[in-house]
């Protein structure tokens, strides 16, 4: 099984969403649907920029923690345009 990160971006608030998960375009859809009621409801429409694929659950999680910790819109918008963590 593969696992992944993925990261949204929400034009309407000018925010990025970083996130895991076992099926990234199920999440997107739950981000931009009527049944969201998690802060990225005030982001939709989300857009897909980016899913990082991983062998292992602890790697994706590992990354995630790694991308978010950061906290730097320049070093998020990096991990998009290289397509891989820095």
């Amino acid at each position: 099984m593969m696992y992944y990160v993925y990261i949204l971006y929400s034009s309407k608030i000018d925010k990025y969403y970083i996130g895991y998960s076992e099926n990234p375009k199920k999440r997107l859809e739950f981000h931009n649907s009527t049944f969201n009621k998690i802060w990225s409801k005030r982001g939709q429409p989300w857009k897909l920029k980016l899913t990082l694929a991983f062998n292992s659950k602890r790697e994706a999680l590992k990354s995630e923690k790694l991308i978010k910790g950061k906290k730097s819109r320049a070093y998020t918008e990096a991990v998009i345009e290289a397509k891989r963590i820095l």
